[in-house]
């Protein structure tokens, strides 16, 4: 299993999300109307979860924001830190 997928199964089953793993993009927003509609709480539920399933550690806001974008964006972090 790829690594975008392994990210959608571990949203999917942390976030109890209301949109199967077959219907996130790797290249959609994940929150805001254009996306699959993550809030904040989801925000801080998947960063724990990425933490804990990917060993990639999440701690600058800003950084956060540039990294939860998307799928594509969670997966490039996890490949530049080394991780995948």
């Amino acid at each position: 299993m790829n690594l975008r997928q392994r990210i959608k199964e571990v949203m999917a089953s942390e976030l109890m999300l209301e949109v199967s793993v077959d219907e996130i993009a790797d290249e959609a927003p994940l929150f805001g109307p254009d996306g699959i509609g993550l809030d904040s709480v989801d925000a801080l539920q998947l960063v724990v979860a990425i933490e804990k399933h990917f060993k990639l550690k999440i701690s600058d806001q800003n950084k956060a924001r540039e990294i939860l974008h998307s799928v594509d964006s969670i997966a490039k972090a996890i490949e530049e830190a080394g991780l995948a």
